[in-house]
């Protein structure tokens, strides 16, 4: 069960002050992509790939594959977290398919943590509904206030 967090209105102007601090950040002008915070403890982020993400090989770089798979945990965890900005402390990857030029959904989800420390995964599904990476990820409350940092509008 996830910490409690705002109950009702306020967590979902949370959620949306969330989504509108990811299409603020600088890096996701590089991606074509769109966050969905589904509910507390759960996001889910629309990447649509192209060759501009590929390695020499005509695939998809590792790089893209973490950061699709960090953000999605990231939001996943800070969905629970209204005052604080989190920040990534350690990630493990585990790729198991290779993504070529298409739509993929990374999906995000909190597995524990309530106060200081966060634990949430990720897995990437590709467009024939087939995971192609998972990973895990621990997140620590920072200093950085939300209300703060450029983006974050909550209604």
């Amino acid at each position: 069960m996830p910490p409690d967090t705002a109950a009702g209105d306020g967590a979902t102007a949370h959620f949306r002050a969330l989504e509108s601090l990811y299409a603020a950040a600088p890096i996701n002008r590089l991606f074509e992509s769109r966050l969905e915070i589904v509910s507390a403890g759960v996001a889910r982020i629309h990447f649509q790939l192209d060759e501009r993400h590929f390695h020499a090989a005509g695939a998809v770089h590792g790089t893209s594959y973490f950061k699709m798979l960090d953000d999605a945990a990231f939001y996943a965890a800070n969905s629970l977290v209204t005052d604080r900005f989190l920040l990534t402390t350690a990630f493990n990857l585990l790729l198991t398919r290779p993504l070529k030029a298409g739509p993929v959904i990374a999906e995000g989800r909190w597995i524990s943590g309530k106060r200081r420390v966060f634990v949430a995964d990720a897995r990437l599904i590709d467009a024939d509904g087939e995971e192609a990476a998972r990973g895990t990820g621990t997140f620590m409350r920072s200093q950085i206030a939300l209300s703060g940092l450029p983006g974050y509008r909550a209604s």
